[in-house]
């Protein structure tokens, strides 16, 4: 008797300037996949394994050149895919990621300078055959994302006091990834009530 093959879990990434509502979704989404029968793996960049998050509270603490900070990133980056993301996949689970490299291109590429060139060439290398199947990209201007912030009551991390014109940057590349690979990534309006994000989401993964 033949044995079926495994068919692979999809990778679905949540992304977005903070103070757009991203972290806030996951949890339901996450919920909602379950109850279609689907084994789900969360997990978040950077982090998701041990090594991981020893980066992570490295780079949101402490101010360093970007390209190291960059570099930093995709460390724990390949950890994570090696160790979490790629075997969840091959066994058929869902990985949904609170952020992955579009990050990267949107914070330190677009946000710091970093040279696109080098943070493809560190992707390659720490992902090559991985893509996120479906990215959803949760957007809302500065002066709500940055008063949802300041509202938050917790301290923030050097990335969330950055000032208008590094949120700018980021956004802007966030919305130039949207139009430039519309398939996979999706806009979503983080401005609007949860009822009407959830309905727009549900719409988007439905199509995978």
């Amino acid at each position: 008797m033949a044995v079926a093959e495994k068919i692979r879990g999809k990778f679905i990434t949540l992304e977005g300037v903070d103070g757009a509502g991203k972290s806030t979704h996951i949890a339901w989404i996450a919920e909602r996949l379950r109850k279609a029968g689907r084994e789900v793996v969360v997990s978040r960049e950077p982090g998701g394994t041990p090594l991981a998050e020893k980066l992570r509270a490295r780079v949101l603490a402490e101010a360093m050149d970007p390209v190291a900070e960059t570099r930093l990133m995709f460390e724990a980056r390949a950890d994570h895919v090696r160790k979490v993301i790629a075997p969840a996949l091959a066994r058929g689970a869902w990985v949904l990621c609170d952020r992955f490299t579009d990050s990267t291109v949107a914070y330190q590429g677009a946000g710091k300078g970093v040279d696109r060139a080098l943070i493809d060439d560190l992707a390659r290398k720490a992902h090559p055959d991985l893509q996120p199947d479906l990215t959803l990209v949760f957007d809302a201007d500065y002066s709500i994302s940055s008063r949802r912030l300041a509202a938050s009551g917790r301290a923030l991390d050097r990335f969330e006091s950055e000032g208008r014109a590094f949120f700018d940057r980021v956004r802007g590349a966030y919305l130039a990834l949207c139009e430039a690979e519309p398939r996979r990534a999706h806009r979503i309006d983080g401005t609007e009530t949860l009822s009407i994000v959830k309905a727009k989401v549900e719409e988007i993964i439905a199509t995978l």
